[in-house]
């Protein structure tokens, strides 16, 4: 008799949406080739922002579909608000860029709504085998994206070395999935959490092999050092909102898989990753941090701070707990705007004076005094520099740090913290202490404008932080939930609801209290 699975579509309602818009904007391209090609960011920034109302007004606690393929939780929901927010601040600021830097308007736009859809379906993903195929549907249409200003040998490079290395670190991820399946029969995050609870003995050398390959490929897609080769190329070569779509959405995604994978159906595993977990933090903060000093590119510069970032984040994972999981997806969600702020800052400059260089930012308070105030805000909110988001932001995660007993990788973060204020006042000295070379005003088109000015609010209301993070501590609940399995229904067959999965109540690590300053128990 033929299977049949009990498919919910509702549940794909906003990729489903982030795909018709991507097709109406190639169709009325087609239809409407002399359309003003100034329009098109701006409706999809409309037609994004439709859908993040979608998500937010949902109210799906733990639901699946596809036969578990496809979860749909808080977990997932609040990083595809991320990752929408993201977009739609990329497609802002891209409304007079792209335009100026390609005839292929409408292909642009499509290929970063198919890039959002991957990384919204790899927070969803339930399976190993669905997660590698949401991170190519996401990754190909950024390598597109890296290079798609032919004329600059640069964007090309970039594009190129970007393909190159995604491919090897796709390899390594699917061989990784592969000794999983080799090893413990099935590839779906409910299929291991069963098979390692009732069978522990399946848990071999070759399984802890596959975690490893499969680690180190969701470490490419966060710019965890050694993984982030990658990244200062890429960054400094693709078109500038491009770089901050991939600064931001794609390590948000990378977070989430990693973060479902290892808190998951891996983590009775934990014994094995943990502390590659706190290395990784660890040399990410360490090399991010001093590389980023001697960088007299903006772009570079900031592509070695996200590596630093990314360690930061890392420490919440680190502590194996929900504390530590919610300070992280805080971390990120007000990293979404701390940093794309600061690369739509560069691309507003950059295309006002030609130059992404530091020193070509000398004077810009007195040539556009509100840019300058607005970038101001956002290194300082990565300096974490109080009362900014990016100050709480660190507060939350070096306390789960502590309430885990990583003392030293606190410390570590903190001492670098404070040298990572050097390179970020160095912006801020060019653009108020000395005097402008050239004397005209750096002039910012409405729509970037708009979206650099969203990014300088939000860090500022994020300065409260309560309610951010009990959201997210609400929603790092999901990463530790076991997803049932989902029962196969055939021909006329009754399918039984599945119960919900059951969350440890107590702290998954001696002394690390579920408990963040500012929140109640």
């Amino acid at each position: 008799m033929p299977v049949q699975l009990n498919i919910d579509w509702v549940l794909l309602a906003p990729e489903i949406g982030v795909l018709i818009l991507a097709a109406l904007v190639l169709a009325v391209d087609l239809i409407f080739p002399a359309a003003k090609k100034e329009l098109f960011g701006q409706a999809v920034a409309a037609g994004l922002l439709i859908v993040l109302t979608v998500v937010l007004a949902s109210s799906v606690g733990f639901a699946t579909t596809f036969g578990g393929l496809f979860i749909a939780d808080s977990l997932s929901a609040v990083f595809k608000v991320i990752i929408l927010i993201a977009a739609i601040l990329v497609s802002l600021a891209s409304s007079h860029y792209a335009p100026a830097v390609t005839r292929n308007v409408a292909e642009y736009y499509a290929l970063l709504l198919l890039s959002t859809t991957g990384l919204m379906l790899m927070t969803s993903a339930g399976d190993l085998l669905t997660t590698y195929l949401a991170i190519e549907l996401s990754t190909i249409s950024l390598y597109v994206l890296a290079g798609y200003m032919t004329r600059e040998p640069r964007s090309a490079e970039a594009g190129l070395k970007y393909l190159l290395l995604g491919a090897v670190a796709s390899g390594i991820l699917i061989y990784g999935a592969s000794l999983v399946f080799g090893t413990l029969g099935t590839t779906r995050y409910a299929g291991i959490s069963e098979t390692l609870a009732s069978r522990p003995w399946a848990w071999s050398p070759a399984a802890l092999l596959g975690l490893l390959f499969v680690g180190a490929g969701f470490a490419f897609k966060v710019t965890a050092s050694p993984f982030h080769m990658w990244a200062p190329d890429v960054y400094q070569g693709a078109p500038t909102p491009i770089t901050a779509f991939l600064s931001v959405a794609s390590k948000s995604a990378g977070f989430s898989v990693l973060m479902r994978v290892f808190l998951g159906p891996f983590f009775q595993a934990r014994s094995d990753w943990a502390v590659a977990i706190a290395v990784l933090s660890a040399l990410s903060m360490v090399v991010g941090n001093l590389v980023a000093i001697p960088q007299t590119n903006i772009k570079r510069m900031l592509a070695y701070s996200g590596i630093a970032q990314a360690g930061y984040v890392l420490v919440g994972v680190a502590t194996l707990s929900q504390t530590g999981a919610g300070a992280s997806m805080f971390y990120l969600a007000q990293y979404v705007f701390t940093n794309a702020g600061a690369f739509l800052v560069v691309a507003a400059v950059a295309s006002a004076i030609g130059s992404e260089e530091i020193k070509d930012y000398t004077g810009l308070a007195q040539r556009n005094p509100p840019l300058a105030f607005a970038m101001l805000l956002l290194l300082l909110s990565l300096g974490g520099i109080p009362p900014l988001a990016g100050f709480w932001a660190k507060v939350y995660v070096f306390t789960a740090g502590i309430q885990a007993g990583l003392w030293w990788l606190v410390l570590l973060a903190a001492l670098l913290s404070v040298l990572a204020l050097y390179y970020y006042l160095m912006v801020v000295k060019y653009m108020y202490i000395f005097p402008p070379v050239q004397p005209d005003r750096v002039r910012v088109k409405w729509s970037s404008g708009l979206a650099i000015g969203v990014c300088a609010v939000a860090v500022v209301l994020m300065a409260y932080p309560r309610p951010y993070i009990a959201a997210t501590s609400t929603a790092a609940r999901s990463a530790f939930q076991r997803p049932p399995l989902a029962p196969i229904v055939r021909a006329g067959q009754f399918s039984p609801t599945p119960s919900l999965p059951q969350v440890a109540d107590k702290p998954l690590v001696p002394g690390a209290e579920p408990r963040l300053p500012g929140l109640s128990r």
